[in-house]
């Protein structure tokens, strides 16, 4: 059991956990040597006894460490403390895209393209080098808040298809996104990946899955015998080309499917263009049918194939194990069989889930409790501005579904409005920025804003001032305003104590102005003060500008007069002379 404060090989100390399962649990730590934030993933329960899985576990999680894109998590290391055998790799602060789907029901269809292109991008890069992840599934996909897509199991989703383990838990939801030929018996090819990806493309535009059963093998058949939901019956706002791609990824036969991820991102790139919303329906070259490339399994026994395909172990040599694998494998789809039929014998009444939202708990449980729907004591929160705090704003399953009596219902209870906390913008485009706060339902203004800095054009979209400070907690509907510099410069007002003749130079050759200074002699200001200057601050700066500054000058003071005729005279003459050789010296141009 590993634990808060734990080191795991004396060198990643354990923070907390941040997620288990039926194959791993997963940890932050701190690498004490690089100093820095990872994930654990650390194999649990019959995966690390079984010797042959943990040795193909660490073969597939090197394979997988050396592919670097900046869409898959990276893979720190590999290795085994004490009998835990784990991966460190790269942590992800962020939602998996099946808990972003729960949150908002359904994405927008610009939002699915650019998941799918980042996703798919990155499993390029994968194919590139022969790599099929085999369990892609939103539960496998990371989103930061940033929008960046992190692809993660790598090694665990190859290890584990390569040895046929399967966890009861993780069956159920990856057979979800499983392609006909893996259900069919046959091994996972790059195209494998392809459909996975279409089903996944589907879920996040509807919200739905197109197949759904009560259990794995109903659901396996319905990959093999239905065609996938047709998108836009349900959407039809969403192009002609975005089905058209779903359709290509999800094709039963191979064939007729994306060779590999790079072709379904090529497609991706030009699925949103104007020319390509009413493009004219797919037509798949290849039957879809039984063929050549699909295994033949008569209707007798495709069910129970489909059954072996999910929880048998792999076949061995040894003639007792196969013996053994058989009557293991015979009683499961008995167990299968006798689900689907018991429950068409023993048929439980069927309720619709009743409005409950804005009612307190108490309420909420009674009413539901009152359909006999059963109501799980824990409670999820959620942000609402509509819904008061404490206050439930919706079930799960969803409110008017149909479902049986005796249904657990989790209550989804209101936290309140959503704070936002505020971030330091200043050097960031705003454009990025805009988006991001407006997405969390800020009301974002953008305004230029005169500056003495003259700034590059590269840097004429990045902020240089807030409204709202570092830190500072925001609710949605409020405002922030996002200052850039304005592509007006104006001349400073330079005049007093507060700029110096040094800054009026610095200023200058940064603007490519010129600068012309004449001293002035005067008692009244500080000497090399700046008590006038040529361009007022309505003046807007032009490279080549001549600015004219008048400067003080201490004065001197002037010699008391002599009786003596001749010298008064001598003196009169000589004081004419330094006037006007001052007189002379008091203007130069820079």
């Amino acid at each position: 059991m590993i634990v808060k404060g734990q080191k795991v090989s004396s060198r990643y100390e354990i923070i907390k956990t941040i997620g288990e399962g039926g194959m791993a649990n997963v940890y932050l730590a701190r690498d004490t040597i690089l100093d820095r934030n990872v994930a654990i993933k650390v194999l649990r329960g019959d995966l690390a006894s079984d010797d042959k899985f943990v040795r193909r576990f660490r073969r597939e999680a090197i394979s997988a460490s050396q592919l670097y894109h900046p869409n898959i998590v990276e893979i720190y290391d590999v290795g085994e403390d004490d009998g835990d055998y784990y991966i460190v790799m790269e942590y992800v602060d962020g939602k998996n895209l099946k808990q972003l789907l729960k949150k908002r029901e359904k994405l927008t269809t610009a939002e699915v393209v650019d998941i799918m292109l980042q996703i798919t991008s990155a499993m390029g890069v994968a194919h590139d080098s022969l790599l099929i992840h085999r369990d892609l599934k939103p539960q496998n996909i990371l989103i930061k808040d940033d929008g960046e897509i992190k692809i993660t199991d790598f090694g665990i989703a190859m290890a584990l298809n390569a040895t046929q383990l399967t966890q009861t838990n993780s069956a159920m939801g990856s057979v979800h996104y499983f392609p006909p030929e893996q259900a069919n018996g046959k091994g996972a090819t790059l195209k494998s990946d392809v459909y996975s990806l279409g089903i996944m493309m589907y879920e996040l535009l509807t919200g739905v899955l197109p197949f759904r059963g009560d259990n794995a093998v109903e659901i396996a058949l319905k990959h093999l015998k239905e065609p996938i939901p047709s998108i836009r019956a349900e959407l039809p706002e969403i192009p002609s080309s975005i089905e058209n791609i779903i359709i290509k990824a999800t094709a039963k036969n191979p064939k007729n499917r994306y060779a590999n991820a790079n072709e379904m991102h090529d497609d991706l790139l030009t699925a949103l263009n104007k020319e390509r919303k009413n493009e004219p329906p797919i037509v798949l070259k290849y039957d879809e049918g039984l063929d050549e490339e699909s295994v033949v399994v008569d209707e007798k026994n495709k069910d129970e194939a489909i059954v072996n395909q999910i929880t048998e172990e792999p076949k061995q040599s040894n003639k007792k194990i196969i013996v053994l694998a058989s009557v293991f494998g015979g009683l499961l789809v008995l167990t299968f069989f006798a689900l689907l039929i018991l429950p068409m014998i023993t048929k439980v009444p069927e309720v619709t889930i009743p409005d409950v939202s804005d009612l307190s708990v108490e309420e909420a449980t009674a009413k539901l409790e009152k359909m006999k729907l059963s109501v799980n004591p824990k409670t999820e929160e959620e942000a609402s501005d509509e819904i008061d705090k404490d206050k439930v704003i919706g079930t799960n399953p969803k409110i008017g579904k149909t479902v049986k009596e005796g249904t657990e219902i989790i209550l989804i209870v209101s936290k309140g409005v959503e704070k936002i906390e505020i971030e330091d913008y200043v050097g960031q485009n705003y454009i990025k920025v805009q988006t991001k706060l407006e997405l969390l339902g800020l009301k974002v203004t953008v305004e230029e804003k005169e500056n003495k800095k003259k700034y590059k054009e590269s840097e004429m979209q990045n902020i240089i001032e807030q409204s709202v400070k570092a830190g500072e907690l925001l609710e949605k509907g409020e405002e922030i305003t996002l200052y850039i510099p304005s592509t007006k410069v104006y001349y400073p007002d330079m005049v007093g104590e507060n700029w110096s003749l040094g800054d009026a130079r610095t200023w200058a050759i940064t603007n490519e102005v010129k600068i012309s200074v004449n001293y002035r002699e005067t008692n009244d200001h500080d000497p090399d003060t700046i008590i006038k200057q040529s361009k007022t601050t309505s003046d807007v700066v032009k490279s080549g500008d001549t600015l004219e500054v008048v400067v003080a000058k201490e004065k001197k003071e002037e010699e008391k007069p002599v009786d003596n005729t001749n010298t008064n005279t001598n003196s009169n003459t000589t004081n004419n002379t330094q006037t006007q050789t001052q007189t002379d010296d008091n203007k130069t141009t820079e």
